[in-house]
């Protein structure tokens, strides 16, 4: 079966070899290019511009390409919002947001072609009239006249395990049309991922009880067809109009050969699938009126997700096998409408916003046994079956004035009010259960132009966070033996946050940035005790979080070394709540990067189109806590790779990289308890670590 796969590599390699030895005589034979100039800052009123010319000598497709070449720049995601709300990442093209939930800033990036991209600004968020932005603003401006296109293409090998990947990649059309600037999309962020290795179970004294020889494959396809309409007029008004549809087939697969001490061999076969598809339409109107300027903004998404978990386990000594399937379909909804006025007054920008949004889930599920003719018996499962509503309505007024030439404050002051409903039979209740809050939240942001080459920027902010509606229900875990009971007095989070943000531009040297953030969160959602045995997710009454961030970017250029570039990125996370089943003790949030260190080197060499380069990266995960176990699951904790890269091969941009050449494992180490924490004693030690292998990327891109 590893045959064919080991064909496709090796054709990889010798295709790759001869297309570098092409792409070299080609490039010996063209004539030596001139240098292109490094980025360096300009610009007035605090704001640092970027023309395409900064970015020639890098070849760029399209405004992702470009912003990530910005020195000392990385992209926030923005935060996973209730509704819309204000702004947030750091991020924005011709001066607006989305009004989509459905796609990321990288992807609508990826759609805008380089050749549509006039300038990029960078700014303190406070600056801009859009309340909620702060720090360090990316402000893409672009404009498509003529009809253009762009495509990637990247497949990907690995050695071991893994099948390999064609069908990554991404086609996109832009142009105009009148008033009308349109782009279609058609984008599929496939993956094929795979691992392999020994798995040791060891008890409490440390003796080898098991060992187990695993293989896991993990299939996943996302095909989604974009389309975005941009309108300029009548008058002064504009709108956008956004729509899209996704399938989302997935497929991961376990087989473990596990061989007791005595002897005794089972085969256990795992099968995790989904087959989930969405919608989602959504549009803005911006239009005058009377002093100001209102902006009407809708958004409908919906999503359809299929999904099961299958254990089946074989003996050699001819017992019949036995086996379990957990199942559900659950139907969600998002229903938002907001408004928002702007106008000047007393020597500043006000914006008063109302937002109503209305959510829903709707999840039928089972779990079933296996027969003795290997056929899954149903069983009902009424506590993981049920609905969850919300509706939940928002004001807020904003306002924002420079203080001085050089300070800008811009303050925000809201509540929000919410009704939570659940359907069903919810652990620990009687029929339905309907829940109403009110909760105040806002922001004070200071922007603070310290120098010529320094910004600095400050917020505080109180805000409310988003819940998975999934987990006010039942739901079970086959594949490491967990179980969630449900908890139907589940609610969202609310914390205090401080942000200190420092830009300091290096002129051709580069930049660097760096962020420190302190949160406190009441009600923070983490798995917490259910009843006397059980456990699901739910609320602690606090928790504390600092943060650490810094993103530099070195140039060489002033030192004669033409073309060279570091980037360096680190990220300290520290975080503290009391343990739900241990009270006693502190512990870290469960499961995140609590530390991340990675350093990338880029060499695009003068005279030639050519570019290579390599990186090094470090994560570490932090240990959770359930009530019957404690454990860390991570891959690494080290990757490292390399690439090459031709800027013009008959018009096209090609990379080849090679991926983690260190040996990142991936690896889970738990223990297990025989009762509830923190009284019970060791059940069995679980220490998992397999193979990734190195992984092989070619990826094409060219314009249309």
């Amino acid at each position: 079966m590893k045959f064919p796969q080991k064909q496709s590599l090796r054709a990889l390699l010798y295709g790759g070899a001869a297309v570098l030895v092409a792409i070299s005589a080609h490039a010996h034979a063209a004539e030596p290019a001139a240098v292109p100039a490094v980025p360096e800052a300009s610009g007035s009123d605090g704001r640092t511009v970027f023309t395409p010319a900064d970015f020639a000598r890098f070849a760029p497709r399209n405004a992702l390409d470009m912003l990530r070449q910005v020195p000392g720049f990385s992209i926030r995601e923005g935060e996973e919002a209730r509704g819309l709300g204000q702004a947030s990442g750091n991020v924005l093209v011709n001066s607006q947001r989305l009004s989509s939930k459905s796609d990321d800033i990288w992807t609508q990036l990826s759609r805008i072609p380089a050749s549509s991209v006039e300038r990029i600004e960078l700014v303190d968020g406070a600056r801009l009239d859009i309340p909620g932005l702060t720090g360090q603003v990316a402000n893409v401006i672009a404009r498509s006249d003529t009809f253009s296109g762009q495509f990637r293409w990247s497949p990907e090998f690995r050695p071991h395990y893994a099948d390999p990947r064609f069908t990554n990649g991404e086609i996109s059309l832009s142009g105009r049309q009148g008033p009308v600037e349109y782009t279609v999309s058609l984008v599929n962020n496939s993956n094929r991922g795979a691992a392999g290795g020994p798995t040791l179970i060891t008890d409490r004294n440390g003796a080898l009880v098991q060992t187990r020889e695993d293989v896991v494959k993990a299939r996943r396809d996302d095909p989604k067809l974009a389309v975005r309409l941009a309108i300029d007029g009548p008058g002064t008004s504009k709108g956008n109009l956004n729509g899209s549809f996704q399938r989302v087939p997935r497929q991961f697969t376990e087989r473990s050969l596990r061989t007791d001490v005595d002897g005794t061999v089972t085969i256990r076969d795992l099968v995790d699938q989904s087959s989930a598809r969405n919608w989602e339409i959504g549009g803005d109107w911006d239009f005058a009126l009377g002093p100001g300027r209102l902006k009407l903004i809708g958004l409908n998404r919906q999503e359809h997700e299929p999904y099961s978990q299958a254990v089946i386990t074989r003996f050699d000594d001819g017992t019949p096998a036995i086996g379990d399937r957990y199942a559900q379909t659950g139907d969600t909804a998002e229903r938002i409408a907001r408004g928002e006025y702007s106008w000047k007054m007393l020597g500043g920008d006000w914006q008063l916003a109302g937002e109503a949004a209305f959510n829903s889930l709707r999840n039928v599920a089972s779990i079933a046994g296996l027969d003795s003719s290997e056929a899954f018996v149903e069983v009902p499962f009424p506590e993981g079956t049920g609905g969850v509503k919300e509706d939940r309505y928002d004001a807020s007024l904003s306002f924002s004035r420079p203080l001085s030439e050089t300070i800008t404050l811009q303050v925000i002051g809201g509540a929000e009010r919410s009704v939570l409903r659940q359907t069903g039979a919810p652990s620990g209740t009687e029929g339905p259960l309907s829940r109403s809050f009110f909760r105040p939240k806002g922001s004070l942001s200071l922007a603070w132009k310290a120098g010529k080459s320094l910004d600095v920027s400050l917020k505080l902010k109180r805000s409310v966070g988003q819940l998975s509606f999934y987990d006010f229900l039942a739901r079970r875990f086959l594949d490491d033996g967990n179980a969630n009971s449900g908890n139907a007095d589940l609610v969202p989070q609310q914390d205090w946050s401080a942000e200190l943000e420092l830009n300091r531009n290096l002129g051709a040297w580069g930049s660097t940035k760096l962020r420190l953030v302190a949160r406190k969160v009441q009600d923070y959602v983490t798995v917490v005790p259910i009843g006397t045995l059980g456990e699901s997710v739910g609320n602690v009454g606090s928790a504390h979080e600092r943060q650490i961030v810094n993103n530099t970017t070195l140039q060489f250029d002033p030192l004669g070394w033409k073309g060279a570039r570091l980037d360096l990125n680190v990220e300290l996370t520290f975080t503290s709540l009391r343990d739900p089943f241990d009270p006693g003790r502190h512990i870290p949030y469960g499961g995140i990067t609590d530390r991340y260190y990675e350093i990338s080197f880029r060499q695009d060499f003068p005279g030639t189109d050519w570019a290579a380069g390599g990186s090094y990266e470090y994560n570490r995960q932090s240990q959770y806590h359930r009530r019957y176990e404690i454990g860390r699951a991570f891959e690494g904790p080290v990757f490292a790779g390399l690439f090459v890269e031709h800027k013009d091969v008959m018009g096209l941009t090609v990379k080849a990289e090679a991926r983690n050449l260190l040996n990142g494992r991936q690896r889970w180490d738990r223990q297990v308890f025989d009762g509830p924490r923190p009284g019970a004693p060791i059940a069995f030690v679980e220490t998992r670590d397999r193979l990734i292998g190195p992984i092989f990327t070619l990826t094409v891109k060219g314009s249309i």
